[in-house]
């Protein structure tokens, strides 16, 4: 596919233009409205694809469950049927909320051996729509304090589990990579944050931040890319913990399988293996 339209279609998601002129602009890309129309279903994400997990699946038990210290704040828990005193991880979802993407993702990391937390950072405001593009607005409403406060508190319920080890992670997508970053500066109690494509902290911000990182990036993904040499050097310089892989031709979102158009199977496999074993270094 064309790197301007894909290119284009994260402007869209990202809050850079409405839907009208998101798709007046692919019309003009593609050369007609019936071309933009035909090419939607591959720009956007197919929950239909969402589930390589099933949610009965017998190695792991699933549910919702409430998050203390935030009015509203719910999360979906996955964790081995085997197994106590297990490492935690949560799980931060894109900007559309959780989805059955994220929700396959949280099931994922429970196979690996992690309680996971598929935490919600809609539903104070009544939980994630189906509507992909009313989750995206919604997004756009919450404030930083809130957001920081949300993800302090899913650490503070991981670490008082009494089937978990005391060590917090966090991985995150995306809005959710962004606020992974966000959430190690201002949370010391997390071990260990792994951001794919997720906007960096301030430079001077970086000291704070005590987890080891973990940082995927897409190699065509200019927009966030261009935040990774200041990341990096503030990195360096402050002695932290962290490694750091740029997928050559890979886009932003290539771990979503189910958007057919941006998900690339060897970056995501690969970027999963050394998420799973770099969380089992640091939150052992």
């Amino acid at each position: 596919m064309d790197q301007r339209i894909i290119d284009l279609y994260d402007d869209f998601t990202h809050g850079g233009m409405n839907r009208r002129s998101f798709l007046d602009r692919l019309a003009a890309l593609v050369g007609s409205a019936a071309g933009a129309t035909a090419l939607l279903p591959i720009l956007q994400n197919n929950y239909a694809q969402a589930q390589t997990v099933s949610d009965n699946d017998p190695r792991i038990t699933t549910e919702m469950v409430d998050i203390p210290g935030v009015p509203g704040l719910k999360g979906y828990l996955a964790r081995p049927k085997t197994g106590d005193k297990l490492p935690t991880v949560i799980v931060i979802h894109e900007n559309r909320g959780l989805n059955p993407h994220i929700k396959d993702v949280t099931r994922r990391m429970a196979t690996e051996g992690f309680i996971a937390l598929g935490l919600d950072y809609l539903s104070p405001m009544g939980g994630t729509p189906e509507d992909e593009d009313k989750g995206r607005d919604m997004i756009g409403l919450l404030k930083q304090p809130d957001v920081t406060a949300y993800g302090k508190a899913a650490v503070a319920y991981l670490k008082g589990r009494p089937d978990g080890n005391g060590k917090v992670g966090a991985v995150g997508f995306c809005w959710g990579g962004g606020a992974v970053n966000t959430l190690a500066v201002a949370e010391p109690n997390l071990s260990a944050g792994v951001a794919y494509y997720g906007g960096q902290p301030k430079a001077e911000d970086v000291p704070k931040i005590h987890a080891a990182m973990l940082l995927h990036y897409g190699g065509l993904d200019e927009r966030i890319n261009a935040g990774i040499p200041a990341y990096e050097a503030a990195l360096k310089q402050a002695g932290k913990t962290y490694e750091i892989y740029v997928y050559d031709g890979a886009n932003h979102a290539f771990n979503n399988d189910t958007n057919a158009a941006r998900y690339d199977k060897s970056a995501a496999d690969l970027a999963w293996s050394r998420t799973v074993a770099f969380f089992k270094k640091y939150l052992a």
